[in-house]
């Protein structure tokens, strides 16, 4: 009888940790799932169960509280095969200006909190010699622009960090996967004029990620025309880009 592979996913509340959650829960994992409300949580789980035979346990984690929540590693047997983390919050650049309170809480949601959190798994995984990492960036973290900076370089934080944990754990049986989503139609962004192009829907995101990791996959944008837009955005030159206010 085959090993049952076990997944943990923090932020499964979100739309896409929930479809990501629900993708591999057919394919016969058993979920770890972790959020920091209880009530929406619980409510994930059972639908989850409805809906396949999983096995399912639930967990708190806070990216915000001390060491990005990674308290929670404690409680989690088995220590699971494989981890994403969706956590975050584009939140709005008129409520986190430079320097404030909601601009810290928006680099500690995208940022510290997560990196904490994937640097305390990644240990474990490499004690082990064993396990997937996947963390959900963005293509805001490609540039810095005028109309999101905060969020955009919080996102470009994590990027390199977990390029940089992808690079010190190679050998050592944990590998590292960047995902940069690119716009999503979720709740969050309902009523959004959104370019049809360019948007995927949570589905779409959980298909890449669980394609990249099968194919062991580094950095992958969920749609490639993602790829080249940004190759592009990254070579205007500087004096030429502030001028573009994106």
């Amino acid at each position: 009888m085959a090993e049952v592979r076990t997944l943990l996913v923090v932020g499964v509340t979100s739309d896409i940790g929930r479809a990501i959650a629900r993708k591999l829960a057919v394919e016969g994992w058993a979920l770890q799932l972790a959020a920091r409300d209880p009530v929406q949580l619980a409510r994930e789980a059972q639908d989850l169960r409805v809906r396949s035979a999983a096995a399912v346990s639930c967990h708190h984690c806070d990216v915000l509280e001390a060491e990005g929540g990674a308290s929670l590693l404690d409680e989690l047997d088995p220590l699971p095969n494989a981890a994403v983390c969706v956590v975050g919050d584009a939140g709005g650049q008129r409520e986190s200006p430079p320097g404030g309170a909601a601009a810290e809480r928006i680099m500690r949601t995208n940022y510290i909190g997560p990196a904490l959190f994937m640097a305390a798994l990644a240990e474990r995984f490499a004690q082990r010699g064993s396990g997937v990492l996947v963390g959900v960036s963005s293509v805001a973290g490609d540039r810095g622009r005028a109309r999101n900076y905060v969020y955009g370089s919080a996102k470009a934080g994590f990027t390199a960090f977990l390029s940089g944990l992808r690079n010190r754990l190679h050998g050592a049986g944990v590998h590292v996967i960047t995902v940069k989503p690119g716009y999503v139609h979720t709740r969050k962004t309902e009523g959004m004029d959104l370019p049809r192009r360019l948007t995927a829907a949570p589905e779409e995101v959980a298909a890449a990620v669980v394609s990249a990791m099968r194919r062991r996959q580094d950095v992958i944008y969920v749609r490639a025309v993602w790829r080249p837009i940004m190759w592009v955005v990254r070579a205007i030159p500087e004096r030429l880009f502030k001028r573009l206010q994106l």
